[in-house]
Formats: structure tokens, sequence, C-alpha cells
């Protein structure tokens, strides 16, 4: 099979030929049809990750998916031939990754069920996204009518934040710079846009006297949360831990993506009933995984995918 990978750490990734792998117990194989560029796939292929996971070489990269369950290992029940799936690798190790034409998963976590609704390119953009989101959401306990401010708000989480916060009946102001991400995240429901390359605390301050109720905290400084009124919530997908974030008045929620089926499945329906929707900026294929991470360096308006058909 054609694979994007990494043959040890100082080597650069680049096109090869794997065999194709096989599903050990509790797992299925998926043949992809599409997968999406995250952050850390640029952190692994660079290199940052050594010190702190298991690498097996030669290394595919890639952590999101969807395609069709091709094999089955023994064990599975709950999966069979032909079933439309999604999700993100979730291993100890990296090593078996989704720039590929196939790969194995674990049926316990990191896989779901995908919606006929829901395009494969699209449900590849979903998986790591769509957890952090949840997550977000959830970590921000909104209540209609509450305000929340996203930091990050053109990127793959951040499109997916304002939407849910926006059916949840909040009131969003989200960060963008050029008229293209200001309409974009008008159009998904933000109800204020202030510019983050200007002076972003006295924008967010006139729309919101009294400070914000949350914030989602995706990119930028987390000096964001002086504008989080006192009570309110800090939710961030870039600290680790509240004592990153000095505050005496807010509460400081750091989120992780955990993509279990329960919230994958979460994600898909938001998706299949239109509650939210996936914003794609650009569709590569899997010989041009490169040019898809330069893209992405960039900065991105929603989701980069990449398609091995």
């Amino acid at each position: 099979m054609r694979a994007f990978v990494k043959t040890d750490f100082d080597a650069g990734p680049a096109l090869a030929d794997l065999a194709v792998p096989e599903p050990s117990e509790g797992e299925v194989r998926v043949r992809i049809h599409a997968a999406s560029v995250n952050g850390f796939d640029l952190a692994v292929a660079a290199g940052y990750t050594k010190d702190y996971m298991e690498h097996r070489f030669p290394l595919v990269l890639g952590k999101d998916f969807a395609g069709e369950v091709d094999a089955v290992g023994t064990g599975v029940t709950e999966y069979a031939v032909g079933d439309r799936v999604f999700g993100t690798v979730t291993k100890a190790y990296l090593g078996d990754g989704s720039f590929a034409e196939y790969v194995t998963v674990p049926t316990t976590v990191g896989i779901a069920k995908l919606p006929e609704q829901v395009s494969f390119t699209y449900g590849a953009a979903l998986g790591l996204a769509g957890a952090a989101a949840h997550a977000i959401i959830d970590g921000a306990a909104l209540q209609p009518g509450q305000t929340l401010l996203v930091a990050g708000a053109t990127g793959g989480v951040g499109t997916q934040v304002v939407q849910l916060a926006a059916a949840a009946g909040a009131r969003v102001i989200a960060t963008a710079h050029t008229d293209a991400e200001r309409e974009l995240v008008s159009r998904l429901g933000a109800d204020v846009v202030v510019d983050h390359q200007a002076d972003l605390a006295s924008q967010v301050r006139a729309a919101a006297p009294d400070g914000v109720d949350a914030v989602a905290h995706l990119a930028g400084d987390a000096s964001v949360v002086d504008l989080v009124r006192e009570g309110g919530r800090f939710t961030s997908t870039l600290v680790q831990s509240p004592e990153q974030v000095p505050t005496q008045t807010a509460t400081v929620v750091p989120v992780f993506a955990n993509p279990t089926t329960e919230v994958l499945g979460r994600c898909a329906a938001s998706q299949a009933s239109g509650e939210t929707t996936i914003v794609i900026q650009e569709v590569f294929s899997l010989e041009q995984v490169q040019a898809a991470f330069d893209t992405f360096s960039r900065g991105t308006l929603g989701k980069v995918v990449i398609t091995t058909d």
C-alpha cells in the first residue's frame, strides 16, 4: 500500500510502499478514503514527539481517517466488513497512521460509524477537531444567553466550537482578521467578530463590558483569561494544567481531545443533523501530503484533507 512515512527520527517523511497491515484481536482494518491534517502530524514529522512517545518505524503519519471496514480481527462483533467508519488512530505508540491506503485500529476507542449523510471527506476532518470542540463546549458549561469568546475561531476546532456554541444558545465573540475569516465565522454563527491582530481586549470589552462568561482558548496568548468575568471559565487546548494560567477569578479547564466512540458519535450526529458543518479549505492527494503540510503551517480556514482514492 502507499503510505506517507518516516523511516527514522532524522529522515524527512516521504511516500513509500508498505505491506498491507493485518488487524490484531479487537481491531478492524479500514480502507481509508480520506484523512485530515492536524498540528500533531507536523510535530511528529518534525521530530518533536521523539522523547514523549514510542516510535515504530517505518512510521506512517496521520491521525484522523474515514473509510470502510475491509477486515475484522478476532473478537470484534460491533463492526463488519463494509461498515462506513471514521475516527482517530489512538494507539500507545506512533507507527500506524492514516496517511495511507489502509490502517488498523482498535474498536474500543477512536472509531465510530459514519452516517450516510456525511461524506468520507467530511468525516475525515471530524475526529480530533470534533472531539476537542465538544470537550471545549462541555468544559465551558455554557447556558443559553451567556457569552463565549473563541480565540482561534477559524481553525478546525474553532469553526466547530463557534457552531456548537451558537446552537447551544450562546452569544459568540469570534476572532478573525482577514475579510474571508470574518465572513466565515459570521456565517457559522458568530454574533461579534474581533480582530486578534488589533487591540483584542478593548474590542471584547466593548462587546462584553462585564467580561465574557467563558473563553475557548485555541490560539494566541493565554492572557485573554483576563477577559473572563469573575466566576467564569477559561477552557484551553493549549495548556496542560490550571497552574499555567494565573488567575484569581476564572476557573481554568485544560481540554484534551478524547475521541471515544461516544464522543465521535456526538460529532457525527451534529454533522448528520445539520447542527454543524465541516469547513474544508483544501483537499490534496496522498502524493501531495507535504504540500498539505505546507498549507496547514501557513494557517487555515477550517481543515486540510488528504484523499487516497
